[in-house]
This record gives structure tokens, C-alpha cells and sequence, in this order.
């Protein structure tokens, strides 16, 4: 029953990859562990949980770490974004672009002008 009803944490955990993902039941307590690839994606899993079951699930004791905290994410740019709108989904600010910028000297040379495909850095903030 409890697994059913944290559905949408387990499958946003395979949809992002989890590394040495483990779920039991144990009562009625689900008990979540793995590793996400970056902060971002353990936040997505905790908005998700939070969605879920409240501020503070007491059916759920989740366990996430992160394989990489030197930046905060890594984003590949799709056809038709900006720093901006990168920055706001990323930090719900779009003026916080210019430290994506500064984070990408060494791909981006202009904060105007960025390219599908290009992998940037998402700075912890």
C-alpha cells in the first residue's frame, strides 16, 4: 500500500538513473536509498516526496545521496533556450544567469549566445 502510494518517487528515481537504488517495506514504512548524479536531481526527489506524502512523510524514511556535489547540475541546451530561462528553471530566478555564465567561460564566450547541444555547468549557488 505504501509502495503504490510513493509510485511517482520510484519511477522519477529510475527516470533519473538512481545509482544503488534500494526500496523496502518494512511495516508500513517505505525505506528509499540510492545515489543521484547531482544536487538538482536529489532535490527533484524530494519535491516529489514532499508532493507525496507532506512536508514530513512519516511512512517514508529516504536515504539519497549525491554522486556529485561540485556543481549543482549539468544541462545539455535545447533548441530555443537562454541563460535565462535556464536559470529559471534551475534557480526559479532568471537573473541569476550570470553565474551560469561565469561557470561556462571556457564554452561561452557571450551570455547571449548559446547553441543546442552544449553541455553547461550549473553552479552550486
Amino acid at each position: 500500500m505504501v509502495k503504490a502510494k510513493y509510485q511517482s518517487v520510484l519511477d522519477l528515481g529510475m527516470k533519473l538513473n538512481m545509482k544503488d537504488g534500494d526500496v523496502q517495506v518494512n511495516g508500513d514504512k517505505l525505506e528509499i536509498k540510492g545515489t543521484a548524479a547531482t544536487p538538482y536531481e536529489k532535490d527533484l526527489l524530494w519535491d516529489e516526496i514532499k508532493k507525496v506524502g507532506g512536508e514530513n512523510p512519516s511512512d517514508l524514511m529516504a536515504d539519497i545521496k549525491v554522486a556529485d556535489g561540485s556543481v549543482y547540475a549539468r544541462h545539455t541546451v535545447q533548441s530555443g533556450e537562454s541563460l535565462s530561462l535556464i536559470a529559471k528553471k534551475y534557480f526559479k530566478d532568471p537573473m541569476k544567469y550570470k553565474q551560469i555564465f561565469a561557470a561556462n567561460t571556457g564554452v561561452l564566450k557571450n551570455p547571449d549566445v548559446i547553441h543546442p547541444g552544449q553541455e553547461l555547468v550549473i553552479p552550486n549557488l
